[in-house]
């Protein structure tokens, strides 16, 4: 799945063109094809081809794993789930295999919601803040300070690792970002977070926001078919490095089952206190 550096880069490239791919900002869009209905959250789908039809793209944004398209009277969200990827290409081009969304724009041009596992969901709302008011804090929302954060990890009685992964924690990280914040922090992803010390708060926010930095720095990880362009795989630290030396002490990488979800650490450095 996509997380934050990801559609931090996707957001990117729509906003400001890439190669010979226009940017998105100052396109009318002229129709739109729904090819598969169960991708659209909402309205219904004749409101939405209705609704959309003539208004252009003022600019792309991010909120947390949602990508935010700022329209003349609406605001589109996407969130790309498991499989989304946001194609612009020519009109005249086949249209991609797994394409849920078409939007036909005034330059010829046409952007496709490709999502092969169909777990993808599109909004069209004139209020984005009913889908994204109940997300947590921006990593790098400077009003989320250390103090605040540990504060936050206090509230509740649970795990870290599937702590950070809730939305409604902390926005845009997921399973990837997750692992290397806890191994750069040199805290357990089973830790409770109540037992978190201010100190290691303070360690836990400055690890989270560098390693996003550094993800959207190298435009994210690519590790699979579905995310392309990136190169932060090169540079993890334990995610997917099972049996693999750890980068500060040496003892191998291991990984255990957190939430049904995969998880790298290693357990020198991230031993679990009793």
């Amino acid at each position: 799945m996509p997380e934050l550096p990801e559609v931090e880069t996707i957001a990117g490239v729509l906003n400001n063109g890439a190669n010979d791919q226009p940017p998105l900002p100052g396109c009318v869009i002229l129709e739109a094809r729904l090819l598969w209905e169960r991708s659209l959250a909402q309205p219904a789908p004749e409101v939405f081809r209705r609704q959309i039809a003539g208004q252009s793209i003022h600019s792309v944004g991010r909120r947390g794993k949602f990508l935010v398209f700022s329209l003349s009277q609406d605001v589109l969200l996407i969130h790309l789930r498991m499989s989304g990827d946001i194609l612009v290409e020519r009109g005249d081009t086949p249209i991609p295999s797994h394409a849920r969304l078409l939007l036909h724009l005034d330059n010829g041009w046409r952007f496709a919601f490709s999502d092969a596992r169909k777990f993808g969901r599109v909004w069209l709302t004139k209020d984005a803040g009913q889908v994204l008011n109940s997300l947590g804090p921006e990593p790098f929302d400077e009003a989320l300070t250390e103090h605040d954060f540990w504060l936050s990890l206090q509230r509740y009685h649970r795990q870290l690792k599937p702590l950070l992964l809730d939305q409604h924690f902390l926005a845009g990280l997921g399973n990837i970002y997750t692992d290397e914040a806890l191994n750069l922090a040199r805290l357990h992803p089973l830790m409770n977070s109540q037992k978190v010390t201010e100190e290691q708060a303070s360690r836990l926010l400055h690890s989270i926001r560098a390693v996003l930095k550094e993800g959207i720095l190298r435009n994210g990880a690519s590790i699979d078919w579905v995310y392309r362009g990136g190169d932060f795989q090169n540079y993890f630290r334990v995610y997917r490095r099972t049996g693999q030396p750890c980068p500060e002490c040496g003892t191998l990488i291991e990984r255990l089952i957190v939430g049904q979800r995969g998880t790298h650490y290693c357990p020198q450095c991230q031993d679990l206190p009793e």
